[in-house]
């Protein structure tokens, strides 16, 4: 049973004329009656008692009537959600981002959500090893998070912006009024730093592997909010990147002036794996905001 045949027989059951069918399908008269016979042979019943001058519904046809309607309905409603997916009117989209993302994508989500309201987004934030994980379990359609420091077979990392790592202080700060800071000057303050498996902490131990620095670690926390609310108590120093403080008011970033001392932002996805129009609008859409366009060296991410 297909549903062009019981779309042919719900024309017919209206009309209750061939004729009048076949004009109104844009099919021939013979390209429908042999339809409907191949449906009543499936069924097994006739459908339409025929004479000379008139066409009637039988009553195995007026049985088969409402669940006909519910079928070729819910078919035109799925095919109609499918398009809508195609234009991004409707449907979900998962995005996977970690905590250095979260301020600058804010203004891409609000901008987002009004221009296609009916896009329903997922957000979820976690550390970067877990969201790739959930990237390969297909739990989201895409990362954003930085460039991590051994690749993945699975997952194509497409860099969008570059970045520093920086101490990060508050505004009255006694080092707030400079323009960088050298990794020595870190040794005078009190640092709060991400907990370790965070980027962030990597990418700085990498930094000072080599050296000789007496640090006074007091805070180590795996939340950004917590860091910046001691940030903006005291004139403790936290190691992120540039990027996590971009709508922080009363805290600043002074990049770390030692080399090697870049972050590239990225997205991340399953490679060869499809991705949504959504995805992609949201990706140029961010990569178009004031956030990143203002702050970053842009990269040409859908090239």
């Amino acid at each position: 049973m297909e549903i062009r045949q019981l779309k042919y027989f719900l024309k017919v059951a209206e009309t209750l004329n061939f004729s009048e069918a076949s004009r109104r399908l844009f099919i021939t008269q013979s390209t429908l009656s042999q339809q409907i016979s191949h449906l009543e042979k499936e069924i097994g019943l006739p459908l339409f008692e025929r004479n000379s001058h008139e066409v009637y519904l039988t009553e195995p046809g007026k049985e088969l009537l409402p669940y006909a309607i519910k079928a070729v309905v819910a078919t035109d409603s799925c095919i109609a959600h499918i398009e809508d997916l195609k234009q991004m009117i409707a449907g979900e989209l998962n995005i996977g981002v970690t905590y250095s993302f979260s301020t600058i994508m804010m203004d891409t989500m609000v901008d987002f959500m009004k221009t296609y309201p009916g896009v329903k987004l997922n957000i979820f934030y976690h550390s970067m090893d877990e969201l790739l994980e959930m990237l390969k379990s297909r739990k989201v359609d895409f990362v954003l998070a930085f460039l991590p420091l051994q690749s993945d077979k699975e997952i194509d990392s497409r860099i969008i912006f570059t970045n520093r790592l920086a101490a990060i202080v508050n505004q009255n700060h006694p080092l707030a009024k400079q323009q960088c800071i050298h990794l020595k000057e870190l040794e005078r303050f009190g640092l709060v730093l991400p907990a370790r498996g965070l980027l962030a902490r990597h990418a700085f131990e990498r930094l000072i592997s080599h050296q000789d620095l007496e640090l006074k670690v007091k805070v180590e926390v795996n939340t950004i909010d917590l860091i910046f609310q001691l940030l903006h108590r005291s004139n403790y120093i936290s190691i992120l990147a540039e990027s996590t403080v971009v709508h922080e008011e009363g805290l600043k970033a002074l990049p770390l002036d030692t080399p090697d001392n870049q972050m590239e932002g990225c997205i991340h996805f399953l490679k060869d794996a499809y991705m949504k129009h959504s995805a992609q609008e949201f990706i140029k859409m961010l990569c178009q905001s004031t956030s990143i366009l203002t702050n970053f060296t842009l990269k040409d991410v859908l090239q």
